[in-house]
């Protein structure tokens, strides 16, 4: 515990806050939160449908904007040098390029990064453990809604970022799978040195990782520890 308080911040939150209007009404997707997230942190963010699990990786992510409040990333600097090198996504809805394969939707980021000779060993690197070389050649419409999750979960590592967000990562697989993706991140997180960060309405899911957050409508409830500065 006391290597992880003393272990680089990557993102820091102060009053961080999202709020949506719908139907005429304001909703409070993100209450107020000021926490901070260290190098190698392995957090589950629990809570059901709506709870704005989403909308706060979003927000860590640098995709939104807060409504109020404010947010840095000490150890990358701007918003701009986030993605998808120190921060990555694999998001919960469809996210892959439907044109591409499943081995080049997973070395997508590799590509922009100018890192094109690394592509297909990396790629491989991170399909594998996942169980999904097999669908190399297929295109996202062939694929079913778990085998999708575990793709772009497979995009998300294969940069090896310092933080990886995972929304609902096993939220379409079977249980057995569910765990065998999991543990396979995390043993991809532990040789990579990466954090990561799971939403997550399972609680065996989240007992896999090291800390649980909580959240209820739009209410981020944390440790002590993680609201320090």
């Amino acid at each position: 515990m006391a290597e992880q308080l003393e272990a680089e911040i990557l993102v820091a939150t102060d009053m961080l806050a999202r709020t949506y209007r719908q139907g005429g009404a304001d909703i409070e997707a993100l209450r107020p939160t000021t926490c901070t997230i260290r190098a190698r942190a392995h957090i589950a963010v629990m809570g059901s449908s709506g709870s704005g699990k989403s909308t706060f990786l979003h927000l860590l992510a640098g995709i939104e904007e807060p409504t109020s409040g404010e947010i840095h990333w000490p150890a990358f600097g701007s918003r701009e040098h986030l993605r998808p090198a120190n921060i990555a996504v694999a998001l919960q809805g469809p996210s892959l390029i439907p044109f591409l394969t499943v081995r080049d939707n997973v070395a997508l980021p590799l590509l922009l990064l100018g890192m094109a000779k690394q592509a297909e060993s990396e790629s491989k690197a991170a399909m594998a453990p996942l169980g999904i070389m097999d669908l190399a050649d297929k295109l996202p419409d062939q694929l079913s809604g778990g085998q999708a999750q575990r793709v772009a979960l497979a995009r998300a590592m294969v940069c090896r970022p310092r933080l990886l967000l995972a929304d609902e990562p096993t939220g379409q697989l079977d249980q057995a799978t569910g765990h065998s993706t999991i543990d396979a991140l995390l043993a991809w997180a532990e040789a990579t040195d990466s954090g990561v960060i799971l939403a997550t309405h399972d609680p065996t899911v989240a007992g896999f990782m090291e800390e649980t957050w909580t959240m209820e409508h739009g209410r981020l409830n944390l440790p002590a520890r993680a609201r320090s500065r």
